[in-house]
């Protein structure tokens, strides 16, 4: 592999005792698990012994990092996409209703199929800036999240729309099964997010973390779970399914953070209980603001109707 980079210094004083990727994400300005990456390839050195993930930096010690050259850009693979419904399209924007299984757009370690690539398999052509294999996309969705999407298809429309998700002026609705009660039945999680300590491929509640908050009320309660409406304020990364876990009322089938298998066994759920039932903005050609709702899919919607039967 052709080395792009290699870097020498010291440790700064202020990274004393921090974990190797913690210190390094922010001294290089990389991503915590781009830095886990190179340590394990024995890219990372401290005073000339290689070093991990987890090792602690010494003040003053010297610091070598070789960087190889990134990953090539994931490539939109155009084809279109079962159950990937598409519910209002103009020149500026499509929305859809995408089903589960399905990311927003290519990442790198991800072969499944995406909205963009679906939207370019059915015949739609985005022309925003950015990077090709995310054109158009101003949020996303979970590959295991089902629910509504706007992609802009113009240059102005991505900028607005941008810039609308950026002040908050959208409005985004979710349904959630959790398991059991939240007391209050209707409340606001207000607390920080970011990487999980531990698990890179997680997110947790920590004091470093980026402001996030969550607003929900219990629509029905079942016997062994609730339903709620969540609205959102902030957009992290898996804000619902962390803030939930930690006010221990997990999304039901969410596995990755706490939820009970057995639960997610009988009712059939192989993915969170998790859903973008409504989208809502200031079309970014009219100003007027548009809606659109989304019903729950055959998996979820299965999962409540057990979960409403007598016992």
């Amino acid at each position: 592999m052709t080395v792009a980079e290699t870097r020498s210094l010291p440790v700064p004083d202020g990274l004393d005792g921090e974990r190797l990727d913690a210190g390094l994400s922010r001294l290089l300005g990389l991503s915590r698990s781009r830095v886990a990456e190179v340590a394990a390839d024995g890219g990372i050195a401290l005073d000339g012994v290689a070093v991990g993930k987890s090792d602690r930096l010494r003040a003053g010690a010297w610091l070598e990092v070789t960087l190889p050259d990134p990953p090539a850009a994931p490539q939109v693979v155009a084809e279109p996409v079962e159950g990937l419904a598409v519910v209002h399209d103009d020149d500026d924007l499509v929305v859809v209703d995408k089903p589960v299984g399905v990311a927003a757009h290519p990442s790198p370690g991800w072969t499944g199929p995406t909205v963009i690539g679906g939207l370019a398999g059915a015949g739609y052509r985005i022309s925003t800036s950015g990077a090709a294999e995310r054109q158009g996309v101003v949020h996303r969705l979970d590959v295991g999240t089902s629910g509504l999407m706007v992609v802009a298809k113009s240059e102005h429309a991505y900028s607005v729309l941008k810039d609308a998700f950026r002040e908050r002026t959208v409005e985004k609705t979710y349904h959630a099964l959790v398991q059991g009660h939240p007391d209050p039945s209707a409340g606001t999680v207000d607390a920080p997010i970011g990487r999980h300590p531990s698990s890179d491929w997680k997110w947790a509640v920590t004091s470093a973390g980026k402001p996030s908050v969550t607003h929900y009320e219990t629509l029905e309660a079942f016997r062994a779970a609730s339903l709620l409406e969540v609205h959102l304020e902030t957009g992290r990364t898996h804000q619902i399914r962390v803030h939930m876990s930690a006010l221990r009322h997990p999304c039901v089938g969410d596995l990755t953070y706490g939820a009970d298998p057995a639960l997610a066994k009988r009712l059939g759920l192989t993915r969170q209980w998790l859903h973008a039932v409504g989208l809502g903005f200031h079309h970014p050609a009219t100003g007027e603001w548009v809606s659109f709702t989304s019903s729950y899919p055959a998996d979820l919607q299965n999962a409540l109707d057990q979960l409403a039967e007598p016992v």
